[in-house]
C-alpha cells in the first residue's frame, strides 16, 4: 500500500469515526432536535438508542487492529444506516441542509473502505 493511499485510509477513517461517535452520542442521549427529527419521518425515537449503540459499536470494530470480517459488517452496516437516512430525508421530505451529514458520512465510509489496508480486508480461501 502506498503512503498517499495510507494517509487517505486514516483521513476519510478518523473523519468517518469522529462523525459516527458524535452522531451516535447526540442520539444515545436522545437529544430534543433529533427525537423531533425522527418523528417527522415517522421513527419511534426508540430507534435512536438502537442506532447511537451501533454506530459506536461499529466505530470500536473499524478502528480495532484486527477483526476483518467484522469491519465488513461494520461498514456494511454503516452503508445502509447512511443510505437509509438519506431515502428517509428524501421520502419525509426534509430539507437539503438535512441531507449533508449522511451523505458526507456514506461517501467517508465508501472512501475508507476502499482505501482498507490488506491487513483489514477479510481474505477469502
Amino acid at each position: 500500500m502506498t503512503k498517499t493511499k495510507k494517509i487517505v485510509f486514516w483521513i476519510a477513517t478518523v473523519w468517518l469515526s469522529l462523525g459516527m461517535v458524535s452522531t451516535g452520542i447526540v442520539q444515545i442521549i436522545q437529544m430534543e432536535e433529533e427525537v423531533d427529527r425522527m418523528q417527522v419521518m415517522g421513527y419511534p425515537s426508540y430507534f435512536l438508542l438502537i442506532i447511537g449503540v451501533w454506530k459506536i459499536l461499529g466505530v470500536i470494530a473499524i478502528l480495532s487492529p484486527k477483526l476483518p470480517l467484522l469491519k465488513e459488517w461494520a461498514y456494511a452496516g454503516f452503508f445502509f444506516l447512511m443510505s437509509g437516512a438519506i431515502l428517509s430525508h428524501l421520502i419525509a421530505g426534509s430539507p437539503a441542509t438535512d441531507f449533508f451529514g449522511p451523505l458526507l458520512l456514506l461517501v467517508l465510509t465508501i472512501i475508507s473502505w476502499y482505501f482498507r489496508p490488506a491487513d483489514r480486508k477479510v481474505v477469502l480461501a
